[in-house]
């Protein structure tokens, strides 16, 4: 395990367990006196500090090191000191000043916790006050954080829903244009069959109509014809005289 990071949280300095062995009966013993006398409702500062902050753990070199946090009380200097330190770490690692930042929220819990250790000092009821608000707030902000997975979880569906619905009415836009390229072809071939009809049609219709003026006029003329024939025909010879009736 590597060496925690530097934390704006005071810590006393690093003890040094030389074996497994015995780093857990460091830790018994130490964890030991952490516990609550329920019977006498007593609590010490070192203790509650203690269950507030547990203790930090790391291996290095194959042995094994434990870090308290500092019990000592803290001054109005190291309250300004924490200030700038906390701008001067939002600045280093680069944390966003608004919005959500991960970096930014690690910041700032190191801070409260800081301040509530040093509370803690002074007043151990006032720091156990402040830890509730703590925890009240890191349920509410995991609570904030539970929903809004959700709700982006509930977002990428309706997404991939929407996604799938605009393929299907894609496709379908695709298949009625297919449709009404066909529909528009076949009644394109029906207008050019009419046409074609009509004109044929008209053609018949102008040659029925020449045969029957000239069936008309032939027959015009026979009867003329014949007309002028039967009149031949009835006329009295030459000389013939018509005799008069008295």
């Amino acid at each position: 395990m590597i060496p925690p990071v530097p934390s704006l949280v005071s810590y006393d300095k690093p003890v040094l367990v030389s074996s497994s062995k015995d780093a857990g009966k460091v830790k018994k013993g130490k964890y030991d006196a952490l516990k609550v006398d329920k019977k006498s409702k007593t609590l010490q500062t070192e203790d509650i500090l203690n269950a507030i902050l547990p203790p930090r753990e790391w291996t290095e070199d194959g042995e094994l090191w434990v870090s308290y946090v500092s019990a000592a009380p803290s001054t109005r200097t190291e309250a300004i000191s924490l200030g700038e330190s906390l701008d001067q770490r939002l600045q280093l690692r680069r944390a966003r000043d608004c919005g959500i930042c991960t970096v930014r929220e690690e910041l700032y819990a190191q801070a409260f916790d800081e301040l509530i250790r040093q509370i803690t000092i002074e007043c151990a009821e006032r720091g156990l006050l402040l830890l509730r608000i703590r925890d009240e707030a890191r349920m509410r902000i995991a609570a904030y954080q539970t929903l809004y997975e959700s709700s982006l979880a509930f977002a990428v569906r309706k997404a991939i829903l929407a996604e799938s619905e605009k393929l299907e009415l894609e496709q379908k836009i695709k298949d009625m244009l297919v449709e009404r390229k066909e529909t528009l072809k076949y009644t394109q071939e029906l207008q050019e069959r009419a046409d074609t009809l009509e004109t044929r049609e008209e053609e018949r219709y102008d040659q029925m109509k020449k045969k029957q003026q000239l069936e008309l006029k032939t027959m015009k003329d026979l009867h003329r014809a014949q007309t002028k024939q039967l009149g031949e025909l009835l006329a009295p010879p030459p000389g013939f005289v018509v005799p008069s009736s008295k």
